[in-house]
């Protein structure tokens, strides 16, 4: 898969790492378990992903983990427990695509997502899709755009809910092109697919692991995926880029820790999981699940995160959105 690293400076830790953990780390880390917090509740892509490779960790490199699943506030309660722990390399953040979203939509948000963490190394990627019910009349995203407007305006498409990545891309969309639609947000993507199965919503927008099945069984049709270039496994489908330059988007997954973690425990973590994720099973089941391994570091990482905040702070400044 094509690098997917923005542009953007490596950001300043704010928390100076103490002593005492620093020379643990240098030493014989990890000397103790590894607590791996994934912010929602088990059974999702993060959830997936996150005990896979804490297994091949354990398997692979002698290393205890600990799946610390702390769901609630959109992930923002995890994701705070993470940002308050000893900067020692022994509590860890499973990040993905709402780390970078939740601070623009959420006001109360208890922590930055990019001075309150180091980053460690992207994992993993799936890009957005737009789906629709196969009598819906255009079949690409620019076919869409060229309905009279008042035709848009009338159009409703589904999101998993309000301030989901999917939802934010519409926002992206609205903000960029002018693309005007009635926004549904459901509690979950698989109650808004199944509706767009039974022709109840015409349009949908989600990560491409849950809609694959239904692009692959006739069910659904894809109308656009947010990738720089088209996808491999939807080559027929139009890129938002190409109606819409520089939207692209992706529900990615990735590791972080505490702000201060030493970069002895960062870099060595990066190098395991680079080398997990190179193991032919580790592909295979990331490729079932219709995700891109992404091994990027942690400069890499940091770049990519700094791109995905000022995204997401402008679109919500943009659009107005703020939730409770």
């Amino acid at each position: 898969m094509k690098t997917i690293s923005r542009r953007g400076l490596l950001a300043a830790s704010t928390v100076a790492s103490l002593p005492w953990a620093s020379a643990r780390a240098q030493g014989s880390y990890p000397s103790q378990p590894v607590r791996l917090v994934v912010p929602y509740a088990p059974g999702g892509g993060s959830d997936f992903t996150g005990r896979l490779i804490a297994q091949k960790l354990q398997e692979t490199a002698g290393f205890t983990v600990i799946v610390d699943n702390r769901a609630g506030a959109a992930g923002m309660l995890g994701t705070e427990v993470v940002a308050r722990a000893p900067a020692d390399g022994y509590t860890l953040l499973y990040a993905d695509v709402a780390h970078g979203i939740n601070p623009a939509v959420y006001p109360k948000a208890k922590y930055d997502p990019v001075k309150s963490f180091a980053p460690i190394t992207l994992v993993g990627a799936a890009p957005q899709v737009l789906v629709a019910h196969p009598s819906f009349p255009a079949n690409s995203l620019k076919e869409l755009l060229a309905m009279p407007r008042e035709q848009q305006k009338a159009i409703a498409v589904g999101t998993p809910g309000q301030g989901s990545g999917p939802h934010l891309t519409y926002e992206l969309l609205r903000a960029r092109i002018g693309l005007e639609l009635v926004h549904v947000p459901y509690k979950g993507g698989g109650p808004a697919l199944n509706d767009a199965i039974n022709g109840q919503i015409p349009l949908v927008m989600n990560a491409m692991p849950p809609v694959m099945p239904h692009l692959q069984s006739g069910k659904l049709k894809a109308l656009a995926i947010a990738t720089p270039q088209r996808h491999p496994r939807l080559p027929e489908v139009q890129t938002y880029a190409e109606s819409a330059p520089g939207v692209v988007v992706y529900n990615w997954y990735g590791f972080l820790a505490p702000a201060g973690t030493p970069p002895e425990v960062t870099s060595r973590l990066a190098e395991h999981i680079a080398r997990i994720l190179a193991l032919p099973d580790v592909k295979e089941k990331f490729d079932g699940a219709f995700l891109d391994t992404m091994p990027q570091g942690s400069v890499e990482m940091a770049r990519f995160l700094d791109e995905e905040v000022r995204q997401w702070k402008a679109v919500a400044v943009q659009t107005g959105i703020s939730l409770d």
